[in-house]
């Protein structure tokens, strides 16, 4: 029986720029005058796994990269438009999400982020009201898909795995929640949680 829900943040139930869907960083050249591929070489590439699994912080280390490709904006800016570019919500999963709460189901998010942006996604945009709980990679020192973020957010919910689905747009993340012995089913634009959880139910 499944008895609470384990929900992906980004590529499910957030999804890029408000306005448009489009990756956050569609327009970071002309709008902030450096290069997707300057931030990937400077910060993503060689910090950002640390930062995700909570080994190192995020303003240590991104405060140095922007200082090398873009002295002119400073860490909060950055951020700010980080965080506010990649925040559409899938209003119709939260919709099915509370039709699930309503009738008595747990629901927490399962997804690799760093505090940041966490307590961003919980707190300002507001997932903290649809959702039960937040268990993210860098508050437990794992990320997706190693079976220890598997085995501690199961604990955490106090639900044993086979209670569990994860709804997850990344096939590996899928295929290692199946391993770990929670149900699981990859999200596609246009799915629904009712699909989802009917081939669990008839499985």
């Amino acid at each position: 029986m499944i008895n609470g829900l384990m929900i992906d943040v980004d590529g499910v139930l957030v999804c890029g720029r408000p306005s448009d869907g489009k990756p956050w960083a569609s327009f970071i050249e002309s709008d902030l005058g450096f290069s997707v591929e300057d931030l990937q070489r400077e910060f993503f590439t060689p910090h950002w796994n640390d930062i995700v699994i909570g080994q190192c912080n995020l303003i240590d280390q991104l405060k140095p990269a922007l200082a090398k490709i873009a002295p002119h904006v400073c860490y909060d800016d950055f951020t700010a438009y980080w965080f506010e570019h990649d925040a559409r919500l899938n209003v119709g999963l939260l919709a099915e999400i509370e039709e699930q709460r309503g009738i008595g189901k747990k629901v927490y998010l399962a997804t690799n982020q760093e505090h940041a942006r966490a307590a961003y996604l919980m707190d300002e945009l507001g997932l903290g009201n649809h959702c039960d709980g937040i268990f993210y990679s860098a508050a437990m020192g794992c990320r997706k898909p190693e079976k220890e973020f598997f085995a501690k957010a199961a604990t955490l919910s106090g639900l044993s795995p086979s209670q569990l689905p994860l709804i997850d747009d990344t096939l590996a993340n899928v295929s290692a929640a199946r391993v770990s012995g929670w149900n699981a089913a990859q999200w596609f634009e246009g799915s629904s949680l009712a699909d989802a959880l009917s081939k669990f139910d008839a499985a």
